[in-house]
């Protein structure tokens, strides 16, 4: 069977790129997008699938603009009877469905700044004298996307978190299928006196209450992995306000490679993620796959990987305070050997429930349905 897989941007690599891109080599499918960077592609451990990466047009750094062209552009995407099968699984290559067919649609958010996040854009990222604009933004979106999507074939999400979401706002029923974690890639390593979190760059990732968290403590060490997109304000100007509020005891990294990732992930004490209401959380499973322990808030997808007091502590309405005490007590913990090795084990268990081979056979079980 031929497949094509339709994501909207390559440029900036984060957990729905990486599903893009284990699809696109677990099926041996084409991958269809606008803006991509080969080399930073390459350098997160898909070099071989690069190959298969095909642009449909160019689209601008900045959002709407952004989203706006991409969604345009895959609403007159037509590959005829190229493919058999036809995955959508970037949210703003929605518009792929209407000529590419069949097809099934692996929704992450699905269209989170359309809905579940709107309000969030809207206080958080817009100056004030462009909210009306945004608000017109929205409805026009909102009535495109849910055209579209009757177009989909069928529906598969990454977590009931999103599931509860396409209900709400399109009213189809999906099937969830959690996304792939390559968990053989990461290994545990003696902790070399760290803290780590990976996000992008966005406000409602509230990195800033982790550094508010690490500020109160000195003696800890935070070290971030974020990315960005160049070009786009909405990253540059968080990015901006991270770097301020930096202290002496947190280092900020930008696309770090694969290898320096897994090595990271290896060696810290535990890990951070302060995302608000995450649609799954990967990231949080690699930490897990690599033994060790994760702090995250009590929402969203993070109730479904991590296991509250087994491999690691979800807190409820998370703040940097809370944030501070829940660093103190698991470094506590891991101060005894017997904890340590319990919260490996717990936590490479656990990750393995998400592994990628599970993720293809769900994924090419849906497709045979169809």
């Amino acid at each position: 069977m031929k497949i094509a897989i339709l994501h909207n941007f390559m440029d900036n690599i984060g957990g729905a790129e990486i599903v893009s891109l284990i699809l696109a080599r677990e099926l041996n499918a084409d991958l269809y997008t606008t803006n991509f960077n080969a080399e930073r592609t390459a350098s997160v451990g898909f070099a071989d699938v690069v190959p298969r990466i095909i642009s449909v047009g160019k689209v601008p750094a900045r959002a709407p603009f952004r989203h706006q062209l991409a969604l345009r552009i895959f609403r007159k995407l037509n590959l005829g009877k190229k493919y058999d099968f036809y995955i959508i699984s970037g949210d703003w290559a929605i518009g792929g469905a209407v000529n590419n067919k069949p097809n099934l649609w692996y929704a992450h958010g699905p269209l989170n700044e359309l809905w579940a996040f709107k309000d969030f854009v809207g206080v958080h990222m817009m100056p004030f004298w462009k909210r009306p604009i945004f608000e017109v933004w929205v409805m026009l979106n909102r009535f495109l996307t849910v055209r579209y999507s009757k177009h989909v074939g069928s529906w598969v999400c990454n977590s009931n978190n999103s599931k509860n979401r396409i209900k709400k706002y399109y009213k189809k029923d999906a099937t969830v299928v959690y996304p792939p974690i390559e968990t053989n890639k990461y290994l545990c390593g003696e902790d070399k006196g760290y803290w780590l979190s990976v996000n992008r760059l966005l406000d409602n990732k509230r990195v800033d209450i982790q550094i508010k968290a690490f500020a109160k403590m000195p003696d800890k060490k935070l070290v971030i992995v974020g990315s960005y997109e160049k070009g786009a304000r909405q990253f540059e100007k968080y990015k901006e306000h991270i770097e301020s509020m930096l202290t002496p005891n947190i280092v900020l990294r930008h696309w770090v490679p694969s290898g320096e990732l897994i090595d990271l992930y290896s060696h810290c004490i535990g890990f951070i993620t302060t995302s608000k209401d995450e649609d799954f959380g990967m990231t949080a499973v690699e930490a897990m796959a690599s033994g060790k322990p994760v702090i995250a808030p009590n929402e969203g997808g993070y109730r479904e990987n991590v296991i509250d007091g087994k491999t690691g502590v979800l807190i409820n309405d998370i703040d940097a305070e809370k944030l501070a005490v829940a660093v103190q007590m698991i470094s506590k913990e891991l101060g005894i050997k017997e904890n340590r090795i319990k919260y490996q084990c717990d936590c490479q268990v656990q990750a393995k429930k998400f592994d990628t081979k599970i993720f293809v056979s769900n994924i090419l079980a849906e497709i045979m349905i169809r």
